[in-house]
């Protein structure tokens, strides 16, 4: 995504922000409307327009984690001998953001998750967030727990129904 794209897309998120704050409804009782309220509470869950908005938002934190690769200020997974590095994964309103374990890789995602909170008004909860260290001291993943204010993530646990860092051997269908 180009800056141009990128800057669309911020576009589209304030004029749909601007649509969801002045809209503005009426209660009919015995078939008469009431008195026009403002709706001041955004969108409720289950509004058709919900998904679509976690999309274009979900968007713009793919390309801030994406230009913070491009500019070397964060590192991804290589996956493949080819060095191709895999950052990050989004389905339904769950992200999975994976790097390499160094203390300033750690300290670039929170900052680019506070660039996000800055940009969009959407504060990521960390308390409810999970890090895992793959094949990291325990004491490690307990320091860099601290730094970001998350909980320690333990294996096996599930993601998205399935069973992930156990023995496929003991996982049953």
């Amino acid at each position: 995504m180009s800056n141009f794209e990128f800057t669309l897309l911020l576009i589209a998120a304030v004029l749909v922000k601007g649509v969801c704050v002045s809209a503005r409804a009426a209660v009919l009782v015995n078939g008469s409307p009431t008195f026009d309220f403002r709706c001041e509470k955004g969108l409720r869950q289950g509004d058709p327009l919900s998904p679509f908005l976690f999309l274009i938002v979900m968007e713009a934190l793919s390309w801030l984690l994406k230009k913070a690769q491009q500019i070397g200020i964060f590192k991804g997974v290589c996956i493949t001998s080819n060095e191709a590095e895999l950052s990050h994964l989004f389905f339904a309103d769950d992200t999975l953001i994976m790097g390499e374990w160094t203390r300033d890789n750690i300290q670039s995602i929170a900052r680019v998750l506070r660039i996000f909170y800055l940009c969009s008004g959407l504060r990521i909860n960390l308390h409810k967030s999970n890090i895992f260290g793959v094949g990291v001291e325990d004491r490690e993943v307990d320091n860099m727990m601290e730094l970001l204010g998350c909980k320690r993530g333990g294996f096996p646990f599930n993601y998205l129904g399935i069973q992930v860092g156990a023995k496929m051997s003991q996982v049953s269908n």
